[in-house]
């Protein structure tokens, strides 16, 4: 043949596929009309359209390393093919310029499904400990009656007669450039390359129906309000019958009435007598590993904490728990019968207290303040 398409695009005969396209791509980035309008380089990017598409189509190159002309039948020979014929890789021209490449031949009617998210609610012994639960969720699972296929039983998709199975149409316009081709997804199959004449009742064609179903949760010891725990696989089966996406349990924590989570420390206020402040006294707290002792000293003044180390929630990651702190509150009686203060101010002139001059300090500083200080070393 009088001309050599693997020289056209300085390929070796025995170049793959990808090393054509990937020499086509280049050239036709240097040589495009848009970018060097001279018609010497016209002529040639024609010339790399024509060998372009005879090289990158299986069949046609055969017949080419054969010694054939592989534009027989297909409208004219190579040089009627030239530049018109060769467009018809109007997207691997687009993949040089733009860098995309578009996706060929019919879509598949089986795809992956979407995750799906669920809020469980947990104790906060539930969350501290661990445990499992099952829980009910709402999804699409696979059609039982088509078996995801989407056609109805005894029936079967047929190739669309629109697109011969290919899922696209083609159009062949004129412009500047010469004959071009443009594709867009056939409009009879949506781009699927069959149709289902009669599809299945059951789900409509989709392959898959809505169904509640059963689930068992593992929670491990440690999580918290937002903790998301992933099921793989046990989210939405996907359009005719795809890989199903995952499962996300999202924790909400519920409040608990004695105790606060600060990450993985629970703090609580215990509310004491003047007396039993002065006297101390033990107060009983039921912990979330049972009943305990708290032990209130002599002299315990209101705002100091008691720490029971250990007693808090798991560390999610690593081993040990949290501390549980209790915050003294003591009160003081706003009310007292005469014999209650009699026996007060009595108490007050024997320590010496009947007119306290009391102590006056600075108030408790702003932020601003205490930086300020910092930096001058105060």
């Amino acid at each position: 043949m009088a001309t050599d398409y693997y020289a056209v695009l300085g390929v070796s005969r025995d170049a793959g596929q990808d090393e054509i396209k990937k020499s086509f791509r280049r050239l036709a980035r240097e040589l495009h009309p848009d970018v060097n309008p001279d018609p010497k380089t016209q002529e040639r990017f024609k010339e790399i359209n024509a060998a372009y598409e005879v090289l990158s189509d299986p069949q046609k190159k055969q017949v080419y390393d054969l010694g054939g002309d592989p534009m027989s039948g297909a409208g004219g020979g190579a040089g009627a093919a030239g530049f018109g014929a060769g467009f018809g890789n109007f997207s691997d021209i687009m993949d040089a310029f733009f860098g995309t490449a578009s996706q060929r031949g019919p879509r598949s009617r089986t795809r992956r499904g979407q995750d799906a998210m669920i809020r469980l609610e947990v104790e906060l012994d539930e969350a501290a400990f661990g445990t499992t639960k099952d829980i009910q969720v709402d999804t699409a699972v696979v059609c039982g009656t088509c078996s995801g296929e989407g056609a109805a039983p005894g029936t079967s998709a047929q190739t669309c007669d629109m697109c011969r199975g290919r899922g696209e149409v083609s159009q062949v316009t004129r412009s500047f450039l010469g004959q071009v081709m443009t594709s867009r997804p056939c409009p009879q199959c949506q781009g699927f390359g069959t149709v289902v004449p009669t599809p299945c009742q059951e789900c409509a064609g989709d392959g898959r129906i809505r169904s509640r179903r059963t689930l068992t949760v593992k929670i491990p010891a440690g999580v918290d309000n937002g903790t998301r725990i992933q099921l793989a696989g046990e989210g939405e089966v996907g359009p005719g019958g795809g890989p199903a996406g995952d499962l996300y349990v999202e924790i909400h924590e519920l409040p608990h009435p004695v105790f606060q989570r600060r990450g993985d420390d629970l703090h609580c206020t215990v509310t004491i007598p003047m007396t039993a402040a002065t006297l101390g006294t033990q107060c009983p707290l039921e912990t979330l590993d049972g009943l305990e002792e708290i032990d209130i000293r002599p002299g315990t003044q209101s705002g100091q904490s008691i720490p029971l180390h250990q007693r808090g929630v798991t560390h999610l990651r690593g081993g040990g728990r949290g501390d549980l702190i209790v915050h003294v509150e003591v009160q003081t009686p706003s009310k007292l019968d005469a014999q209650q203060e009699d026996l007060l101010r009595q108490f007050a002139k024997l320590r010496g207290e009947e007119r306290p001059s009391g102590h006056f300090q600075p108030g408790q500083q702003g932020l601003f303040s205490r930086l300020k200080d910092a930096f001058n070393g105060r």
